[in-house]
C-alpha cells in the first residue's frame, strides 16, 4: 500500500493538525501560546520556518515567536514592523483563500523596506510550482474566519518541507491553524488579564473593591461564554450568573439561566465527561442543550474564585462555541476517509474497519463459539454476583478476552458456520467504456454502480472503492452459501444498462469470495479474495486479463 497517496497524506496532515491545535489550548501563559502557535506551524505544518507576527496596543506589528531556527530568532524576536508596511504586503500578490502569498517575482521589492525579515539561501526552482528562497507567504489571524474582523497579527512561513508550493489541502490546513491560533492567542490574552484581576483581588479589599468592576466588565462583555456557579452546599453547581454571550449561545435568558446548572443542560450521553472534569482547572469538550431542543458543542473550561479571603468560593466557567470546529472536524475525517468520486468508504477506511475485527492470534471454532456463548448475560449471570454495571462492561474487565475473534468458516465443512464475507469486485469492460466514451462517462457509470451496490447490501454492511473500477464489500453473519447468494444478487444490481449522457452503456462484474480471520492482516484478506475474483474471471472468460495489478 502507498502510504503517500492522497487520504493518507489527508489523514497523516488531519491528525498533525488536530495535535498542534490541542497544543495550543495547553500553553499557560500568552507567551507560551504565541510560541506554540510558531512550533505548530514547522512541527505539525511541513514549514521550515514561522514567525508570530502579534499586533501591539498601538497597531504596529511585533516579532512575538520564532521557530525553526535559533539564529533566525536570535535576529528577529522583539523587532517591530510597521502596520502601513504590513497592510502593503497583506495586499500585494496571490490570494489564496485568507492567505497572501507573494512570488520572488513581485517581493524584490520589499527585500529594503521596514518590515523585520529574513533572508534564507537555496537553490533557484526547476519547476512552476517549486518554492523559490524569496518566496513569502503570510496567514493573517483575524477575530473572525470569513476574512474579516480585527487582524490579531500574521503568521509567516517560509521554505515548506516538501520543497513546493502548498496544495489546495496545504492551504486549507494552514488557514484553519491561522483562525485557531487567533482564538487561541485572544483567549490567552484574556486569561492573562483575567488571572491579573485575580492576583489583585487577593491582596487586600481595597484592591478587591477596585477590581470588582474591572472584573464585572470581563464577565459581561466577553466574547465567548463566561458562567459563575455555587460551590459546595445544596445548590452545588446552581448557576448565580451568565453573560451575555452565554444566553445568546443557549438561547437563554439570564434569568431563566439561574434556575439550571450545567448537569442540567449538558448532552445525556455526555454526563459522566462533565462529572469528570475536575472543578480545579477542569476542562472538557462537550455538548449543551439549547432553548430549541438542539445541542451545541463547547469547549468548556473551569477554575474557582473566592469571594473573599475567607468567604465561600464560586466556580467561574469560561465556555466556548466550537460547533464550527467540530463540524470541520467531521467533514475533514469524512473526506479522508471516503471516496472523492462515490462518497464510497476509500481504501484507508476499508483496511481499518477489517483490521479493527482482527487480530494475530488465530482462533479455532471451538474457542469461537466459547466467546460467542460469554457475550451477553445469561439467567444465572446475576446469581454470580455480577451486577448491570459489570455485564455491560468489556468482557476483559472481569477475566475474559473482551476481543470478539472473528472465525472464517470451512467451506468444505458440511456445516460451515458463518463468518465475515469479503466480496472483491471487478468491473468488466469497464475500461472500454473509459477508452470509448472518455472519463466523464467513467466516472458516472462508477458512481452508479456505488449506489446500486449499496442499495443490495444490509444495513451495517461495508461497501468500499479500493481504487480504479474495484469495489470490496465487507458482510459479517453470512455462510459460504449466503455469501454465494449475496455476489449473485449484486452481479444482478449491477449489469442493467446505466444511462449516462442519454446514452446506455452496460458493465459486467466478477466477484472473488474470501473470508476474514483472526490470524490474517488486512492484506492477507484482500489478496485472497482478489486471487478467487480473478479464479471466478478465467472460469468466464476465455481471455484472461494479463499482468494484472490492483489498485489501492
Amino acid at each position: 500500500m502507498d502510504t503517500e497517496s492522497e487520504p493518507y497524506v489527508r489523514l497523516a496532515t488531519l491528525r498533525q493538525l488536530h495535535q498542534v491545535v490541542a497544543d495550543l489550548n495547553t500553553a499557560r501563559s500568552l507567551a507560551d501560546t504565541l510560541q506554540a502557535v510558531a512550533d505548530g506551524v514547522v512541527k505539525g505544518l511541513g514549514y521550515d520556518l514561522a514567525a508570530v507576527n502579534l499586533v501591539r496596543p498601538d497597531g504596529d506589528l511585533v516579532v512575538a515567536a520564532f521557530a525553526g531556527s535559533t539564529a533566525g530568532e536570535a535576529l528577529l524576536s522583539g523587532k517591530v514592523g510597521p502596520r502601513a508596511s504590513w497592510e502593503r504586503r497583506l495586499t500585494m500578490g496571490q490570494r489564496w483563500g485568507s492567505l497572501r502569498f507573494i512570488p520572488h517575482t513581485e517581493g524584490w521589492v520589499l527585500i529594503d523596506d521596514d518590515v523585520p525579515q529574513w533572508h534564507t539561501e537555496g537553490p533557484l526552482p526547476r519547476f512552476a510550482d517549486e518554492w523559490h528562497p524569496g518566496d513569502r507567504l503570510y496567514a493573517p489571524m483575524r477575530s473572525s474566519q470569513n476574512g474579516g474582523g480585527e487582524l490579531i497579527g500574521v503568521i509567516s512561513v517560509d521554505r515548506p518541507s516538501t520543497g513546493r508550493h502548498p496544495g489546495p489541502w496545504g492551504c486549507e490546513a494552514l488557514q484553519m491553524y491561522a483562525f485557531q491560533a487567533g482564538i487561541a492567542i485572544s483567549n490567552a490574552r484574556m486569561r492573562a488579564n483575567m488571572q491579573r484581576a485575580l492576583v489583585r483581588l487577593e491582596r487586600d479589599q481595597q484592591a478587591l473593591r477596585a477590581s470588582e468592576e474591572s472584573f464585572r466588565q470581563a464577565f459581561e462583555y466577553a466574547p465567548s461564554g463566561m458562567a459563575i456557579a455555587e460551590m459546595g452546599g445544596d445548590q452545588h453547581g446552581k448557576l448565580l450568573r451568565a453573560n451575555d454571550a452565554l444566553c445568546r449561545l443557549l438561547g437563554r435568558s439570564s434569568s431563566v439561566m439561574r434556575r439550571y446548572s450545567f448537569s442540567d443542560l449538558v448532552h445525556p450521553e455526555d454526563v459522566g465527561l462533565l462529572l469528570r472534569t475536575s472543578a480545579e482547572g477542569g476542562r472538557a469538550e462537550l455538548r449543551l442543550a439549547r432553548r430549541d431542543g438542539s445541542y451545541v458543542w463547547v469547549s468548556l473550561r473551569n477554575s474557582v474564585v473566592a469571594d473573599t479571603a475567607d468567604g465561600p468560593r464560586f466556580l467561574l466557567t469560561h465556555v466556548e462555541d466550537i460547533e464550527e470546529r467540530k463540524g470541520r472536524e467531521l467533514q475533514l475525517a469524512h473526506r479522508a476517509s471516503h471516496d472523492s468520486l462515490t462518497g464510497l468508504p476509500n481504501s484507508a477506511e476499508l483496511r481499518a474497519r477489517l483490521s479493527a475485527r482482527l487480530c494475530s492470534r488465530p482462533q479455532d471454532k471451538d474457542a469461537a463459539a466459547l466467546a460467542a456463548e460469554a457475550e451477553g448475560p445469561d439467567e444465572f449471570a446475576f446469581s454470580y454476583g455480577y451486577g448491570p454495571e459489570e455485564l455491560a462492561a468489556p468482557l476483559g474487565a472481569i477475566g475474559y478476552d473482551s476481543h470478539i475473534h472473528t472465525v472464517a468458516p470451512d467451506e468444505n465443512d458440511p456445516a460451515p458456520g458463518k463468518g465475515l464475507a469479503v466480496l472483491f469486485c471487478d468491473l468488466d469492460g469497464f475500461k472500454s467504456i473509459n477508452d470509448r466514451f472518455g472519463h466523464h462517462t467513467g466516472d458516472a457509470v462508477l458512481i452508479e454502480v456505488a449506489r446500486r451496490l449499496t442499495g443490495a447490501v444490509r444495513d451495517g454492511d461495508t461497501v468500499a472503492r479500493l481504487g480504479g473500477d474495484e469495489f470490496v464489500v465487507l458482510a459479517d453473519g453470512l455462510a459460504p452459501a449466503d455469501a454465494a447468494d449475496l455476489a449473485v444478487r449484486l452481479r444482478n444490481a449491477i449489469i442493467p444498462p446505466i444511462r449516462v449522457d442519454g446514452r446506455a452503456v452496460r458493465v459486467g462484474a466478477s466477484f472473488g469470495i474470501g473470508w476474514a480471520g483472526c490470524g490474517m492482516t488486512a492484506e492477507q484478506v484482500l489478496h485472497s479474495a482478489d486471487q478467487r475474483m480473478y479464479v471466478e474471471k478465467r472460469s468466464r472468460s476465455s481471455s484472461p486479463r494479463p499482468n494484472h495489478r490492483r489498485a489501492g
